[in-house]
């Protein structure tokens, strides 16, 4: 039986809406696990326009992105500024190609950082004499990336053959696919920024990245909720993560969401506009003390767990995935580090049981 599609993972519709004065939102196609398309929003002034989140990088994204654009009588060119909700690459994926085109402002989050971290891909001296398109280019990307193991010990799993000659179309083991924009103008929480005629204030909210930004504009109650709060499905926490308990942050962040009065909508980076912001943030958090508890339970009967058995009790059999661990882990962490899980290691895997056991 198949499921309903979520708001999320519907496809990138070619119209273009008027979602507030001065702000239209435009979809760009993407084809990612569990999602559809990318929202970019196009903010009108007397400079020209912004953008928020201008897409995954490659022609078929900057194909769409340029059609979009002139659906709404604009063109490339036109764009003074390029805001980056956060560093995942089907948000910043346009953003340098957009700057090359018309010198526009790339503006984040001052955490804004590298998707993988530290780890840069193609490192070996000799990568730039490589043509980032080639066979040998991407095959040396999918061993740097599937021969990595993860913080919890886990190796990497490669996706079955069909899946990366697709993602190999796609241009995903592309080395530039992963290459982060450099910010020209980095803010802070609570700093003031003037766009399509108004002001609007940066919130800081760490948790789906540690350097995820939302847009607040008070006077007219309109939240750019990027990644943070969607609308129909819960945002990935991952592990991997420069906080030591990111889940903790992202409780942080979404009970920040019920602070702010007279939200007139949200607009997110996936799904249609919505209203209630605060509520659905708080659906969110409900959604992951679930989880926790799930957790609870299962360490009372799984003594050393591994990371890799615990998401087998969290998630369907559909979702396991290094995705799932990942998020897995996440939950693990902030349970011990409230002091409930105690955490060993054997031979490099990470294992848990619950403190009382000792």
């Amino acid at each position: 039986m198949t499921r309903p599609k979520k708001q999320e993972q519907e496809d990138a519709s070619e119209e273009i809406t008027e979602v507030a004065t001065g702000v239209l939102r435009a979809q760009l196609p993407i084809n990612l696990p569990g999602l559809g398309h990318v929202n970019c929003y196009i903010l009108e002034d007397e400079r020209g326009i912004a953008v928020i989140d201008p897409g995954l990088p490659g022609d078929d994204s900057w194909d769409a992105l340029t059609l979009r654009l002139k659906s709404a009588g604009y063109k490339p060119e036109n764009i003074h500024t390029v805001i980056v909700t956060h560093s995942h690459f089907d948000h910043f994926g346009g953003a340098e190609r957009i700057r090359e085109v018309s010198r526009a402002d790339i503006l984040t989050h001052e955490n804004f950082r590298n998707a993988f971290n530290s780890r840069e891909l193609l490192e070996n001296e000799d990568s730039s004499d490589l043509d980032p398109n080639s066979e040998e280019a991407q095959q040396r990307v999918i061993e740097r990336i599937f021969s990595e193991r993860l913080p919890w010990g886990s190796q990497r799993t490669m996706p079955p053959k069909k899946e990366i000659e697709r993602f190999k179309q796609m241009g995903r083991f592309n080395s530039s696919w992963f290459k982060t924009p450099t910010p020209t103008v980095e803010v802070r929480d609570d700093e003031t920024i003037f766009l399509a005629r108004r002001e609007w204030i940066a919130v800081h909210t760490p948790g789906h990245t540690n350097d995820h930004l939302c847009l607040w504009d008070p006077e007219n109650g309109i939240m750019f909720s990027g990644d943070h709060v969607l609308p129909t499905i819960t945002p990935h926490i991952g592990g991997i993560s420069p906080e030591k308990d990111p889940l903790a942050k992202f409780f942080e962040s979404l009970h920040k969401m019920t602070n702010y009065e007279g939200v007139s909508i949200a607009l997110p980076a996936h799904g249609q506009p919505f209203v209630d912001l605060g509520a659905r943030a708080l659906e969110i958090v409900e959604h992951h003390e679930e989880r926790l508890d799930t957790i609870r339970k299962t360490a009372g009967n799984l003594p050393d767990g591994t990371v890799t058995e615990f998401m087998k009790a969290l998630f369907r059999e559909r979702s396991w995935g290094d995705m799932a661990e990942s998020e897995t882990y996440a939950h693990l962490e902030h349970l011990r580090e409230l002091g409930e899980l105690r955490k060993t290691e054997s031979e490099g895997i990470s294992r848990y049981s619950a403190e009382n056991t000792l």
